[in-house]
């Protein structure tokens, strides 16, 4: 097998796609772990290049499964390469299409706000003057969500969802935008309970036998920014959202561990905005009730 290295860079996306024209390559299957912002460029790159590239993003714990499967042992960048690569070629992972531009946008503005407060609150200067900071957090992150908004406004498709969820009870604006952000793959999902999936939010269960009786947490293998954007919410929405509420209350008396039921409330959000965007309708808390 041939390996080659490119700089994640312009400059190595180009020496990339030009080593691909002098190889004679006419079609090509290109497959990266689910990127954050490091791999987003590069699989955008692939799929705008001008040959026919198909783009998949492999979820990194459906490789690292393939490799314990494989009994792998080595880990290094190339057998990395390796492992994607034979996953591809054995497997043929969905391809990848990525966000309208105004989404894509959306995402990068949306991220350096969540990079703002998971890296500023940590520093140094945070610790000595905390008052002045976060004096200047609180403004700074009023400015993001300004500009987010503005963008949204931008859209019409992205004004008329971000007001279909916003008819969720203690679903904001903030909120929907950050869940539009992901809103192709809220759209491409087969149903509510994929995009649980999809956001790591369907429960995992570790059971054998008498011995093995672990408690089941979620999976937590998917779409971090989508558990990030609904946790708070879904703590909210368990007092004030009826559909929400009577779930928590249902698994309250079955005795259910608190983060149990936070994860329920969390997943049972999800499937609400799925609904409301998928009927193109605002919510209805008759109908979200169960039967």
């Amino acid at each position: 097998m041939l390996q080659r290295s490119f700089a994640m860079t312009v400059a190595g996306f180009d020496a990339l796609h030009t080593g691909m024209s002098k190889q004679g390559v006419e079609r090509v299957h290109a497959c990266l772990e689910a990127p954050g912002a490091y791999g987003a460029a590069l699989a955008l790159s692939l799929h705008e290049a001008g040959h026919v590239v198909v783009v998949s993003l492999v979820n990194p714990a459906r490789i690292a499964a393939y490799a314990k499967s494989r009994l792998t042992r080595t880990k290094t960048d190339q057998a990395d390469a390796a492992l994607i690569a034979h996953v591809c070629y054995t497997q043929h992972p969905l391809a990848w299409t990525p966000p309208l531009a105004e989404v894509r946008e959306l995402q990068e503005m949306a991220q350096q706000e969540v990079n703002r407060l998971q890296s500023g609150l940590h520093s140094p200067l945070v610790r000595a003057s905390m008052e002045a900071t976060l004096t200047f957090l609180r403004q700074e992150i009023a400015t993001m969500q300004r500009l987010v908004q503005e963008q949204v406004e931008q859209s019409a498709d992205l004004r008329h969802k971000q007001h279909l969820l916003c008819s969720i009870p203690e679903v904001g604006r903030w909120t929907a935008a950050r869940v539009l952000a992901e809103s192709d793959q809220v759209r491409t999902s087969v149903s509510a309970r994929q995009l649980a999936a999809y956001a790591g939010l369907t429960p995992r269960e570790r059971t054998s036998g008498t011995s093995v009786h672990h408690q089941p947490r979620l999976a937590k293998t998917g779409n971090s920014r989508l558990r990030r954007a609904l946790y708070l919410p879904a703590i909210v929405a368990m007092r004030h959202n009826p559909a929400v509420r009577a779930l928590a209350e249902r698994l309250r008396v079955r005795s259910k561990r608190p983060m149990v039921i936070v994860g329920a409330a969390m997943r049972k959000l999800l499937h609400l905005i799925y609904g409301v965007l998928m009927a193109d309708k605002p919510f209805n808390a008759t109908r979200a009730m169960p039967a």
